[in-house]
């Protein structure tokens, strides 16, 4: 495998590319705790670095979690890093809170931190973004265990606005099928503004994780995933794992109806980068054995190619 840790389980990943190295943002957990369950409470992110996307030099941890009741007191989870105009790195990643050791009970928000070189980082303080209760489902609103706000993907459109999506659950729709991708906006990636959901619920699915907007060749392509078990309505009963649709100018309203899968769950949580050469890899963690076992460890890279009608495929 591409990237793995002896004694830790290592899982969500994010990239940044300063032009000479690939830096791999990973979140891993110690497998001293011993059921890999609970890798999510424990989460933190640590730095690889590569030049291929295969040979990976570890770094460590670039920060620890918030103190206890803090918006990240729990874990600090998946995120995705620009650089601003006077070349500040910026992670915008996740910060958990659970609210008691025994329950599900999870808010979730946005947090910012900041770094000249992608080593040394500085936590901001307090999340930049949480959901807004008028527009996204909540903590409390519906049998859904966590404030599902998550997993931020930011980029700038061509007029030099700055865009996030997130991870969300819509107000409305037949439980548990209310997945969207939460839209926010800024002008100066300090103060946010959330809008309206860019997709609706009834897709199919019941969360959609870990968003990627990449173009290839020209095209937009949204990368996400959505393991099996929370694929519901139209979409019970068939394979989750890493899904994609090639999509429009974005920000713009996306169709998850349209949505087809890239590789089924033994990998999950895939991102595409590109190599020195212009040819894009999907990259993703290795998830589940045949028994169900959890694995952990990041894959090699998977070339793809754009088939005629737009959708991403691994390459034969």
């Amino acid at each position: 495998m591409s990237f793995n840790l002896p004694d830790h389980w290592v899982w969500d990943f994010w990239f940044a590319d300063d032009g000479a190295q690939f830096h791999l943002f990973y979140l891993h957990a110690p497998r001293a705790l011993g059921n890999p369950d609970l890798r999510h409470r424990n989460a933190r992110i640590g730095h690889a670095t590569s030049s291929d996307l295969i040979s990976w030099t570890d770094h460590g941890r670039v920060f620890d979690a918030g103190p206890e009741g803090s918006f990240d007191g729990s874990a600090t989870w998946t995120g995705s890093i620009v650089r601003d105009d006077v070349g500040l790195w910026r992670m915008f990643y996740t910060g958990s809170r659970f609210l008691s050791p025994d329950s599900f009970a999870n808010v979730e928000t946005v947090g910012l931190a900041t770094s000249p070189d992608l080593f040394a980082w500085t936590k901001q303080p307090g999340p930049v973004v949480v959901a807004d209760p008028s527009l996204y489902e909540t903590l409390g609103t519906s049998s859904w265990p966590e404030e599902a706000w998550r997993d931020p993907w930011v980029f700038r459109d061509a007029a030099g606005l700055w865009h996030m999506l997130v991870t969300a659950r819509g107000k409305d729709g037949l439980e548990p099928d209310r997945g969207v991708m939460a839209h926010v906006t800024s002008s100066d990636l300090d103060n946010w503004t959330v809008q309206p959901a860019l997709s609706a619920a009834g897709s199919g699915f019941a969360h959609l994780e870990v968003f990627q907007l990449i173009a290839i060749a020209g095209q937009n392509h949204i990368v996400f995933c959505c393991d099996t078990a929370k694929l519901c309505g139209p979409r019970a009963g068939q394979t989750g794992g890493v899904w994609t649709l090639p999509v429009g100018e974005m920000p713009g309203q996306v169709d998850f109806s349209k949505a087809r899968l890239l590789v089924d769950e033994r990998l999950y949580a895939g991102r595409v980068d590109l190599d020195r050469a212009g040819k894009p890899h999907l990259l993703a963690f290795n998830n589940v054995t045949e028994n169900g076992d959890f694995r952990g460890g990041i894959s090699d890279p998977l070339p793809l190619v754009v088939r005629a009608d737009n959708y991403l495929v691994v390459e034969a």
